[in-house]
Parts: C-alpha cells; structure tokens; sequence
C-alpha cells in the first residue's frame, strides 16, 4: 500500500506542476522576424490548446489565428500564437490582440541589426500537435543579456505554499481534535468486543470442559 499511496501522490504532483507550468507566466528574450495570419482547425483534442474567446462561439471548427514568429537568444526559432483570453480561463482577461500585433511587427528586425523584445506567455510548444505558446505581451529590451525577474510566479507560488502549510496544519489540527479521538474511541471499543469475545470463549470451553470431565466420570465404571 505505501508504492501505491506514493505512486498517486506523485501523480498528483505531477498533475499539479503541469498545471502550473503551462499556465503561469513564463518570458522569453527574442527577435522578432515575423508575423502572419493562418486559419487553423480546431475540431479535434488540440482544441484545449487553443483560446476560447468570448466574441467567438466554443463550437467553431476552424478560424484564423494570428502568429508571431521569433529567435531567442540561443538561435532556436519559437512561434507564438496572438489570441484573446478574453475573460476565460486562464484568467489574463487579453483583448488587444490587434495592438500586440501591431507592437511585434514594429519590433521586427534581422540578424544584423536585432531588435530585442520580451515576450511575456503562457502554454507549451508542440509541433506534433500544433500547440503554441499565447503570447500576451511584449516589450522592447535593450539587448539579450537582460535578466527577467518572474516577480509574479515568485509570489504566487509563495502564496500556494504558505496556503498549503496553513491548510496542513489545519488539518492535523482538525484531525487531533475531531477524527483521533474517534478512532481512539473505536479501538477501545473493538478491543472491549475482543475482551468479551475472549472472556466468553473460555467460559464455553470450561462449561465444555466440565461437561466432558463429568462424561469422563462414566467410562471406568462397572456394567450392572
């Protein structure tokens, strides 16, 4: 039982690092070489990967998606997609997507003369299932070596664990005062059944036990 307890707690970790992973804020120095527009199905699985705006019906099988594509610093290509998050989840309530259109292809530049921007997004990139990373701002910086402190994942992250440790606590509290007790109630109870069960064992063997010594009593006596 202790495998499969820790088996699905790290599951459930894993699950909830995921979660936050995909989901909170992450920035990325980079060119910007491009931007375009594509029309992209979504009437299969993928469609999780994709923004649900509010102007636009949650049914739609297909619509054009407008696309930002970039070098980071390393020289590996990344592209992202422009969509509204709208008042969705997750809750980055992003409706100018025309602006930040706007703002990346002022920021293009070549390899010889880069301009360089953070681009502040959350999500995964995939190419075998067309997942990109929505990008929700971006900012010009002054070169690539400019360091990105995540002020918000800091403190939200500290949040969750001061809250985890206060519900912990809660909890054993909870558990002490309101479920031990009760327990502790009912294994006295049990070995109180034990004992009785126990006491009323030997009784009925030594009832069998006289009856057995008083049949006893007959089997050397005479035939009359």
């Amino acid at each position: 039982m202790r495998y499969v307890k820790w088996t699905f707690l790290t599951l459930i970790a894993l699950i909830v690092i995921g979660f936050l992973h995909y989901t909170l804020p992450q920035h990325d120095i980079v060119r910007v070489v491009n931007t375009y527009q594509e029309r992209q199905d979504l009437g299969d699985w993928t469609r999780i990967f994709w923004s649900t705006p509010d102007d636009q019906s949650g049914t739609l099988t297909n619509r054009d998606v407008q696309f930002i594509s970039a070098f980071k610093t390393n020289g590996k290509a990344i592209v992202y997609r422009n969509e509204d998050t709208g008042w969705n989840w997750p809750p980055y309530f992003k409706f100018d997507t025309a602006s930040l259109q706007a703002e990346a292809d002022d920021l293009k530049s070549t390899a010889d003369a880069p301009k360089w921007a953070v681009v502040t997004h959350y999500g995964w990139r995939n190419p075998y299932i067309s997942a990109f990373p929505n990008a929700v701002t971006i900012k010009p910086v002054a070169g690539p070596d400019v360091t990105i402190i995540p002020w918000f994942n800091i403190f939200f992250l500290g949040f969750l664990l001061i809250a985890g440790l206060m519900i912990r606590r809660m909890w054993l509290q909870f558990r002490e005062r309101s479920i031990d007790p009760v327990i502790e109630d009912m294994g006295e109870a049990w070995d109180g059944v034990e004992a009785h069960a126990d006491a009323a064992g030997q009784q009925a063997r030594g009832v069998w036990g006289r009856f057995t010594a008083w049949l006893d009593t007959f089997k050397g006596k005479p035939r009359v």
